[in-house]
């Protein structure tokens, strides 16, 4: 006997279908130059927003950081599970503490310079 049906297969990051059309709507809600950390308030939530704040002193970098802590906004960017950073409205990472050099690295990626 099946209760609740079968399970439905999910992909992607946080597991959301990380569609490049999501990934635009999202776009359309946030400034394409500010990175936000979405998360309740959490200690790896404040974590991951002070290894972002160290990773974008460290590339010498102005960006405004956004701490999202509404679940309805979170939700509509796809993300189960927090903290997550997202970079110019796509998110990079989800449910893990980065480090400081992951977190450049992502930066970087996103802004489309070279690690050194």
């Amino acid at each position: 006997m099946k209760w609740f049906g079968k399970k439905k297969e999910t992909k992607g990051c946080c597991n959301t279908d990380s569609t490049a059309e999501k990934s635009r709507s999202a776009e359309g809600r946030k400034p394409a130059a500010s990175i936000q950390i979405l998360g309740s308030g959490c200690a790896k939530c404040s974590a991951l927003q002070k290894a972002t704040l160290t990773a974008l002193t460290e590339l010498g970098m102005e960006t405004t950081v956004d701490h999202v802590t509404d679940f309805a906004q979170i939700a509509a960017y796809g993300v189960m599970t927090t903290p997550a950073l997202v970079i110019e409205g796509t998110v990079v990472s989800c449910g893990k503490q980065l480090s400081v050099d992951e977190i450049k690295r992502l930066i970087q990626k996103a802004r489309g310079q070279t690690y050194e």
